[in-house]
């Protein structure tokens, strides 16, 4: 958990009053709803299945029990309505600078375009990049993901390097 952020926040967006805060076991069925709701990562199996309900709450224990990661949720009316994941990496390059990754960007399918995830994203870079030291927020998006690189690059990011991936068999 990366202790230094400053949490939880509010913020207004077209569709109210919005808490942004650190994840909880009691916020799973949000998180699983939020990742079955987005098209990539249904096709990646990400299905809201029952059976995987104790995968998840696995994942989220170990991300919260990690000093160098937190997740986050942003809350509407009760309701999960987006996270994000944040990993603060210390680095050689650029002079020993510290990075932010931003990972697992999802908001509510129908409440996209609100205003939510460019609060949010704003926080991240005005906020929590700040409160952790770090010189730069950086985010990958799957290549598919042409509505989210449009919205990243409103918001000024730009898609400077190429980015790698190779599964690995579980057991």
């Amino acid at each position: 958990m990366l202790a230094s952020l400053p949490l939880p926040c509010s913020f207004d967006s077209r569709a109210g009053r919005t808490e942004l805060r650190r994840a909880t076991a009691g916020d799973v069925d949000g998180i699983i709803a939020l990742l079955a709701d987005d098209p990539i990562s249904a096709s990646r199996g990400d299905q809201a299945s029952d059976a995987d309900r104790p995968a998840y709450v696995r994942g989220l224990t170990d991300i919260l029990a990690e000093p160098s990661n937190d997740l986050l949720v942003a809350v509407l009316d009760g309701a999960v309505v987006a996270t994000l994941q944040l990993t603060s990496i210390p680095g050689m390059a650029r002079r020993g600078a510290r990075r932010l990754l931003v990972e697992a960007v999802r908001v509510r399918s129908d409440l996209r375009s609100a205003g939510i995830g460019s609060a949010v994203m704003r926080w991240v870079a005005e906020e929590a990049a700040p409160a952790l030291g770090a010189a730069m927020v950086q985010l990958t998006s799957d290549a598919a993901r042409t509505d989210a690189h449009r919205f990243y690059e409103r918001l000024g990011y730009t898609g400077s390097h190429v980015g790698f991936k190779l599964a690995v068999p579980t057991s």
